[in-house]
């Protein structure tokens, strides 16, 4: 070496050694007081002995040692961590083979705040399961836990704030078996619980989240959630039908929850909600109710919810609704985005989103609409996004409006709309469509021309309703009747149609196909009485009458 290069050699050699001594003050590999047990590996505070296909710990453990994990083992037991157990914070034991836990295994660790023993071969957590630990987390996920003994939690009741259950064998919870007053976040999803009772989380004053889903629950009982009253997030995706009494979402359901701020109950078997379905719940931020059955929504049933800013009911059965009521979302006014997809609605109307002022994001998409009435999206000042796709427009003279509004609006990257009819449009974007061609010739969806009319009824006599609508297209029509908006499966229906002739543009005849149907109500009684609503549908949308009274009195 020459002298030249001996200085640039010094100053590579003191490079080298600051970076090593630097990387000896981050990770804590000094020689003499952080020695890593081989084949372990070691970061900081933490010793990682995971996937060494070992039964037992090093045999010594280090003092240092405040986070240990273990996992992918083949322990059969939580091990014997000798005299520096108590330094110990953070326990990973996941993917072993551990079939029980002891208050004799777990006394020495006095210091521990997370134990994680999820993916292992437990199937009951028994009274004596656990000591007196300040642990916060304790997760026991992906075992085979069927039975929580009484009180098995109890030695953890005044520091728990985190319990995970998830895709365990857990069929019942015993009521009042969670007595963790600090618990903040619960979770069983992906267990086979099918019933609530009452009183089942009494005790849980902190929690603020509890999940639930896909066990299976068909019922929630008066009372399922008395007690928690700071919970702020209920995620339930199972086969609900019953909340309290009966096939639906009842009034005072929530009375107990009443500062939630999101609630999920997405992927259920719901099929109504009721008048104040959601009383007390003022603080709601989100509301899930996709991918369920729900095709009834009474009047009034978000009444209560003055904080909601997020509605997601799609894939339901909600067509009537959007279709036929009177502001169905108008309790709604801070609403922001709203999800209607997939629920087979056919027509928009000028009061189908009267009173969301507020909102911002519609998504209508994968409905097939064939028609959209002028302003029906005018009050909504806010909008900044509608998702719109449909290649069933009836693309008539009262359409027109809608590909001007679309483009002035500048949503037009989100809607994908086309024609059905008439037959020289049929396949073509909205937006190609010249204006003098949206034309009123001929009108195939069914069009109202006799209204049942209002009645009164001797207790005992017999009514009859008629309804009558007309369409020019030889669409196959339907017939429903409703009583207070719900079909009346099993009434007495006749209908009939006969066709007549019709002056159309230029002269020429148009023919025209008259539909009624009668409604007969035999021998009525108090409970008869109600407003009575036709409903006549074809391919191209449905037409729903005036509402007729019917008042039933005594001789």
């Amino acid at each position: 070496m020459t002298a030249s290069m001996q200085p640039l050699s010094s100053v590579r050699y003191a490079v080298v050694f600051l970076l090593f001594f630097r990387i000896e003050l981050i990770f804590g590999y000094d020689e003499n007081t952080r020695t890593c047990p081989s084949p372990c590996t070691c970061f900081g505070d933490l010793l990682d002995c995971s996937r060494l296909k070992r039964r037992g710990i090093p045999e010594s453990l280090p003092e240092w040692t405040v986070q240990l994990k273990l996992n992918n083992n083949e322990l059969e037991a939580v091990p014997d961590f000798g005299p520096y157990a108590a330094t110990i914070t953070t326990l990973i034991l996941t993917n072993n083979r551990i079939a029980k836990i002891s208050l004799e295994q777990l006394r020495p660790l006095q210091g521990l705040d997370t134990l994680d023993l999820s993916n292992n071969n437990l199937v009951d957590i028994k009274a004596d399961s656990f000591p007196a630990l300040p642990l916060k987390n304790l997760i026991m996920n992906n075992n085979r836990i069927s039975t929580l003994e009484t009180n098995c939690f109890v030695n953890l009741s005044s520091t728990l704030q985190v319990l995970r259950l998830n895709r365990n064998r857990l069929s019942t919870l015993p009521v009042k078996i969670f007595q963790l007053p600090n618990l903040q976040h619960l979770e069983l999803n992906r267990n086979r619980v099918r019933r609530v009772e009452g009183l089942t989380f009494h005790g849980l004053h902190a929690l603020r989240s509890l999940k639930m889903q896909r066990n299976g629950i068909s019922r929630l009982m008066d009372g399922a959630f008395w007690g928690l009253s700071n919970m702020e997030v209920l995620l339930t995706t199972n086969n609900l039908t019953e909340v309290s009494k009966g096939l639906a979402l009842t009034a005072y359901a929530w009375e107990f929850c009443q500062k939630l701020s999101e609630l999920d109950l997405s992927s259920n078997h719901l099929a109504r909600l009721e008048e104040s379905s959601f009383v007390g719940l003022s603080l709601l931020d989100e509301l899930h109710i996709g991918n369920n059955r729900v095709s009834f929504i009474a009047d009034g049933a978000f009444r209560g919810l003055s904080h909601l800013q997020m509605l997601d009911l799609q894939n339901n059965e909600i067509s009537w609704t959007i279709e036929d009521m009177n502001g169905p979302f108008s309790a709604l006014d801070k609403l922001r985005k709203l999800f209607l997809q997939g629920n087979q609605i056919r027509s928009v109307t000028k009061k189908s989103f009267s009173g969301l002022d507020t909102l911002e994001h519609l998504d209508l998409s994968n409905n097939a609409i064939m028609s959209v009435q002028g302003n029906a999206f005018i009050q909504m000042k806010k909008l900044e996004e509608l998702h719109l796709n449909t290649t069933s427009l009836l693309c008539d003279c009262q359409l027109k409006w809608l590909p001007l509004w679309v483009a002035e609006q500048a949503f037009l990257p989100c809607v994908n709309a086309s024609c059905a009819h008439p037959q020289m449009l049929k396949g073509k974007s909205v937006f190609t469509v010249s204006q003098e061609d949206f034309v009123c010739d001929d009108f195939p969806k069914p069009q109202i021309t006799v209204q049942p009319e209002t009645q009164s009824a001797i207790k005992g006599t017999n009514v009859t309703f008629v309804c009558s609508a007309a369409s020019s297209s030889d669409s196959p029509m339907t017939f429903a009747w409703k009583k207070d908006n719900e079909v009346l499966n099993d009434a007495e229906i006749h209908n009939q149609a006969h066709v007549r002739a019709q002056g159309g543009a230029q002269g020429s005849e148009t023919e025209v196909t008259e539909y009624t149907t009668t409604l007969r109500l035999r021998s009525v009684a108090f409970t008869s009485e109600g407003k009575y609503q036709c409903v006549i549908s074809n391919h191209f949308g449905s037409s729903y009458s005036t509402k007729a009274k019917l008042i039933v009195n005594s001789k």
